[in-house]
């Protein structure tokens, strides 16, 4: 007879989970320590302005580039090798930025570091879908890997301070080779291979459409969010989409397509898509504001801001941690949906904020934002995951990244110009204040509290402070509206879907004759 058997994960997935959080702590590091590292390198290097740009830049912009072609060449080649290529070439990168005589040659050194960023992120991901058969074990796992990622962001600044206070400025990046090193040291060991039995040849032409449409329209949303509309950037972002057209249309008519359309004809899969963009539209851009908020209204130093960012990061990981048990006894959309209702009121309480005394508001309107969407950052990237076939989970897994970095983008766009408006029709300039300064005080707030010292400059910051309040208040109100109607989304429409998809209940299933 036969016996269906749940295929569960032992101790060896689970080391090899602990291998694979290695690369998400290294990439969120590596994010957070270059801006404190900015001005040491400045001085040594002395870059241009558009240099110093780059070498901020480049980096994500490549590695949102690359993220499809790499899922795709990791479901072809295997999801392991190309781990293994790709912490070989993030180390040697590593290195090279660390010790580059130049600008130039850092700009180059950072773009290489997020070619091989991008082969990272879909590997491990795709990985855990190959090791972690059982949705509950798969959800924990994607959950503590989440984790590992915000642990970076918090432990980044920490550690690159330190190495900062002691070491010139290229220590910093040398942390990625004792962390590569060890996954290339455990990784060959631990983690299994797995690739598309039958992955049909890579559309060279698809990669170079994939790459262009996504740095295209990517670049062209970051310069609007930073500097305001402009003929350059729109002509980048409608590139961008047209490119992207393109792209979309040719995969749908390659016998072997660098993405597989059809699976977003599975609804778990885009449903849970559209969940994470949705709200990945509105953490950047308020998280920006907020930090502003925090130095320029409240008062507070860097490392002050710095520590009360830390409250929102512990919700993440209680959020991420939370979210797993929660959905055994609970269903995943309704996790999911009443997760972000308690961002949306997070939101709400954020409009709240007045002045030096919003600082609570702000702290705890960010706690309840992060605590409730991490049930859907970890859900929803389980049911992306999991609901595509294991041949092609590199190449879910890229695409999930890649709306999470579009979102991103787009959101510190799109609630920036929003902030910048309202600022701008809040602010007055009081009488006394020269009519340069006036106009210049209009653009931002730090102009506003860089340019005067008298009795003017207090009556001058304190509109733009008022000015800059009501901004956000607006922003935060736009945002608690998006939240809730993602919440009421998610309720309708992935509340049919069961906590596991068809394919991954197949996979369970293992015949055993006694």
């Amino acid at each position: 007879m036969t016996e269906n058997v749940v295929i569960r994960a032992g101790r060896r997935e689970w080391a090899g989970l602990a291998v694979l959080i290695l690369p998400t702590l290294l990439l969120s590091i590596d994010v957070t320590v270059l801006h404190l590292a900015v001005p040491m390198l400045s001085a040594d290097l002395r870059p241009s302005a558009s240099q110093l740009l780059w070498i901020n830049d480049v980096y994500g912009f490549l590695i949102a580039g690359f993220l499809i072609t790499m899922g795709a060449i990791g479901d072809r080649i295997g999801r392991k090798r190309l781990l293994l290529i790709g912490a070989t070439a993030f180390a040697v990168a590593s290195a090279l930025a660390a010790y580059a005589p130049s600008a130039g040659l850092l700009i180059v050194a950072r773009g290489l570091l997020g070619i091989a960023g991008a082969t990272l992120m879909p590997s491990t991901l795709s990985l855990i879908r190959t090791m972690f058969r059982d949705p509950a074990q798969r959800t924990v796992a994607i959950s503590l890997w989440m984790t590992g990622f915000t642990g970076g962001m918090v432990i980044g600044p920490l550690v690159g301070g330190a190495l900062l206070e002691s070491f010139w400025w290229g220590s910093v990046f040398l942390l990625g080779v004792p962390v590569m090193a060890v996954l290339l040291a455990a990784g060959p060991w631990l983690l299994p291979e797995y690739r598309d039995p039958a992955p049909g040849r890579l559309d060279l032409v698809s990669v170079a459409l994939s790459l262009a449409a996504v740095i295209s329209a990517i670049y062209g949303i970051k310069e609007i969010a930073a500097y305001g509309p402009g003929a350059g950037p729109a002509a980048a972002v409608v590139a961008g989409v047209v490119l992207g057209a393109v792209f979309v249309r040719r995969q749908r008519l390659l016998a072997d397509p660098l993405l597989d359309l059809k699976l977003f004809a599975e609804r778990r899969f885009s449903a849970s898509l559209g969940a994470l963009m949705l709200v990945i539209l509105v953490g950047p851009g308020i998280m920006l504001l907020t930090a502003q908020y925090m130095q320029l209204v409240a008062g507070l130093t860097p490392l002050q801001a710095g520590l009360w960012s830390l409250p929102q990061a512990a919700s993440l990981v209680l959020g991420f941690t939370a979210a797993p048990a929660l959905a055994r006894r609970i269903r995943p959309a309704s996790v999911m949906a009443g997760g972000l209702v308690v961002s949306a009121a997070g939101m709400g309480l954020l409009a709240a904020a007045s002045g030096t005394s919003g600082l609570a508001f702000v702290v705890t309107a960010q706690v309840l934002f992060f605590f409730g969407a991490a049930p859907l950052m970890v859900l929803g990237t389980d049911m992306v995951v999991g609901s595509a076939p294991p041949e092609h989970a590199g190449a879910a897994s890229a695409l999930s990244e890649t709306v999470q970095e579009f979102g991103g983008a787009l959101g510190l766009a799109v609630f920036g110009s929003i902030a910048a408006a309202v600022y701008r029709a809040r602010m007055t300039v009081p009488e006394g204040v020269p009519a340069g300064i006036g106009e210049e005080a209009r653009d931002t707030l730090g102009a506003a509290a860089a340019r005067l010292s008298d009795p003017a400059a207090t009556a001058l910051l304190d509109s733009a402070r008022a000015a800059f309040t009501g901004s956000l208040q607006v922003t935060a109100v736009v945002g608690a509206i998006l939240v809730a109607f993602t919440a009421a989304l998610t309720a309708v429409v992935m509340r049919p879907l069961s906590a596991t998809a068809p394919s991954a209940q197949q996979e369970q299933k293992v015949d055993q004759t006694v």
